[in-house]
């Protein structure tokens, strides 16, 4: 594939100087994957579906090496999580490596929200840009449909004589949208008289936040997904606390259709970068109230056709790479080889207390006192998880030598190596330093020093899944976040009481706090000391397989900023698409 990487412009003019012209068939990537054309699903010359018979025929295949890839705390000056993702794994295709990088599908929320794309940028991008970030196969779609049969079939049964006993107060189940739209979030329903419906109050999540695009994402087969399903709890029936039921999908009869609605969302989608390394973009559960990472059919897939399998989790590492390591990892068995935790100079500045305006400027005493974010992140890489660590320093044109120097000196002192990452304006020739350093991490003999001997087999979780709720997160708070203490709240506490009394404990607890600080306060930046988590909410995710977790205010359904990414978006007369970046 041929680029001119010297081309100017945003994401979507780098893509679309790539796309169609230099894109190489889907046929081409399935052989490139060592994916058999018969298990190939065309969706048109450059999207395909995979069987998943594909990856039950080849579950006895050598694993090839995983890579997660975290980030810092984020900020508004940006970390170029995902691009470093898409880069590192076509630097590692220029090294000779057979490499597939597995991203999570964008939500089209923030699509016309706040982001605009997400696909990677500059030269480290996902083709066909605008499909990936608009429809793309329509799995997100097939989400919200079987989301909203199980609503419908809820009320219905209510109006026909709710023979289960369903209490309309306590129903917990919500209605979905691929959409930010904040008029939503609390709706009264069912009015117009009986044949209408039974009035009640309800709401909308956005579809990324469904526990179907969890449980999607964390099915292993069709199987699978259907008992998941099932068990996912829609309400309560009538009674006093202490005598409340559960009432699930399955006994409501909606989990057969809901899967039905999966088929073909639950096989993995496979696409390209802009230099031709296969990619499977598949699944995008929210990293705030779910796990926040690619689906676990994409993940075994792809490690079952490469050397290296190059994966993101969602926001920083205190939320995504914890919750990839506890949930996703624990549920799927997989076992991750190194990881590369993103830092920018601008962003550790802002960590610092620097203003987003003077964010240009070199300021070392700025950067000095936002280093510990990026410390902590790494000591929890290599000494919570025992995994071995190397720093990508997104590199931006105003980086001082003396700014990169700093950041490389204080990780020596961690025993880990920061390489300065340029993937964005080179591609993967802007990755190979860090891709060597991946590779020999990844190697059995490689050592980390940072926490005596971390080799990639020392892999472990932050706790144990069989203690208590509390004690999962009290762990998690202190060990990962640094929290003094956890201050779980009189509702919270009453909630946790029922899980256990459900028997529903023993399962991985799912943190949702604010992305942006390691404490629950999104001001707190940097690496807050001496504050207490509080617990305000606890919700069981039966189906999807963890316990979610509330602290703050987090938003299952986000509105649009005053001027949102899709005043910018537009299609011209002959179907070209401006303003996706």
């Amino acid at each position: 594939m041929q680029n001119n990487k010297k081309f100017p412009g945003t994401d979507i003019e780098i893509a679309q100087s790539v796309f169609p012209k230099h894109a190489l068939h889907i046929k081409d990537i399935a052989e490139k994957a060592g994916i058999p054309f018969e298990f190939i699903e065309y969706c048109g010359n450059y999207k395909a579906k995979v069987d998943n018979i594909f990856l039950i025929k080849n579950q006895n295949k050598k694993d090839g090496k995983l890579v997660l890839v975290t980030a810092i705390n984020p900020t508004a000056a940006g970390e170029g999580k995902t691009t470093t993702t898409v880069g590192v794994a076509d630097s590692l295709s220029l090294l000779g490596k057979k490499a597939i990088v597995a991203l999570r599908q964008p939500s089209l929320g923030p699509v016309f929200g706040v982001k605009g794309g997400a696909a990677g940028g500059g030269w480290a991008q996902v083709i066909p840009m605008e499909d990936i970030n608009l429809h793309f196969t329509g799995d997100f779609h097939a989400i919200g449909a079987a989301n909203n049969l199980l609503a419908a079939m809820i009320d219905n049964h209510i109006f026909h004589g709710n023979k289960l006993g369903l209490d309309p107060r306590k129903i917990v189940w919500r209605r979905c949208i691929d959409m930010n739209d904040r008029q939503l979030r609390f709706i009264n329903d069912g009015l117009g008289g009986r044949v209408n419906g039974s009035p009640r109050e309800d709401g909308f999540d956005i579809t990324a936040a469904s526990e179907v695009m969890a449980i999607l994402c964390l099915a292993s087969d069709i199987d699978d997904l259907k008992k998941r399903l099932g068990r996912i709890i829609a309400g309560y029936t009538f009674g006093k606390p202490s005598d409340e039921q559960p009432v699930t999908a399955s006994q409501l009869g909606a989990h057969g259709a809901m899967a039905a609605l999966l088929r073909d969302a639950l096989k993995p989608n496979l696409v390209q970068t802009l230099e031709g390394t296969p990619a499977l973009i598949h699944g995008g559960p929210f990293a705030n109230i779910a796990h926040g990472c690619n689906s676990v059919m994409a993940t075994r897939l792809a490690l079952k056709c490469a050397d290296y399998v190059v994966t993101e989790a969602g926001f920083g590492a205190d939320l995504g790479a914890e919750k990839f390591f506890n949930i996703k990892c624990r549920i799927a068995g997989l076992k991750p080889s190194a990881v590369i935790i993103v830092a920018t100079v601008r962003a550790l500045k802002s960590h610092g207390g620097l203003k987003k305006s003077d964010l240009e400027n070199e300021n070392l005493d700025a950067l000095s006192k936002g280093m510990p974010n990026l410390i902590q992140h790494v000591e929890n890489i290599t000494n919570v998880f025992r995994l071995p660590a190397v720093v990508a320093i997104n590199a931006f044109p105003r980086d001082t030598k003396a700014e990169i120097e700093l950041i490389k000196n204080r990780c020596k002192e961690l025993r880990i190596n920061a390489v300065v990452s340029e993937v964005w304006a080179k591609g993967g020739e802007g990755g190979i330093d860090l891709a060597q350093e991946v590779v020999r991490l990844c190697e059995p003999e490689a050592i980390n020093e940072s926490s005596g001997k971390v080799k990639p087999d020392n892999f472990d979780y932050s706790y144990n899944i069989n203690l208590s709720i509390k004690e999962k997160i009290e762990d998690i708070a202190k060990r990962i976040y640094r929290a003094d203490d956890v201050i779980i709240l009189l509702n919270a506490q009453k909630q946790i009481n029922q899980i256990e009394k459900m028997g529903m404990d023993k399962i991985p607890v799912c943190m949702a706090k604010t992305q942006y600080s390691f404490s629950d306060d999104a001001a707190l930046l940097g690496s807050p000391r001496g504050w207490k988590l509080t617990v305000r909410d606890v919700k069981l995710s039966a189906g999807a397989g963890f316990i979610v977790v509330f602290t703050g205010e987090i938003l299952t359904m986000p509105g649009l900023p005053h001027a949102p990414s899709a005043e910018k978006i537009d299609v011209d007369s002959t179907g070209k698409i401006s303003g996706l970046f």
